[in-house]
């Protein structure tokens, strides 16, 4: 009976494991228009609150947060030396949101609620089998 039970959980788990992965792996080799990436802009504003990374089309990577925004191009500021760098909205390639670790954390918070309902089935059936 144990190892009928341990055989079920392993099974969801193995499930449960699939799942999340699918589920937070994004989409790769997709290039942003220039009409996405002013939307995206427009919507996370201009501020030292506004922070975001973002990809260029020569591989360089800029981290800071959006401090002005106009028609053609936009100005990140660096978040510790406040330099400021000008990007084209035609040459970002992917444009990210930095407000906190949101998907890690709940991924983290589902696999505690497995690992925790795993080990509570577990205990039970070893209880209930002394």
């Amino acid at each position: 009976m144990l190892k009928q039970y341990l055989g079920f959980a392993l099974a969801a788990l193995l499930v449960f494991g699939t799942t999340v992965s699918t589920a937070v792996s994004a989409p790769k080799g997709q290039r942003l228009t220039t009409d996405e990436v002013k939307i995206k802009v427009a919507k996370l504003g201009t501020g030292a609150k506004a922070k975001a990374t973002v990809w260029l089309a020569d591989g360089t990577k800029v981290k800071g947060y959006v401090s002005q925004a106009g028609d053609e191009d936009f100005i990140m500021r660096d978040r510790k030396s406040h330099t400021p760098t000008t990007v084209r909205y035609t040459d970002v390639v992917k444009f990210e949101r930095n407000n906190g670790h949101s998907t890690a954390k709940w991924v983290g918070i589902g696999v505690a609620a497995g690992v925790g309902g795993f080990l509570i089935i577990l205990f039970a059936t070893l209880a209930h089998l002394d």
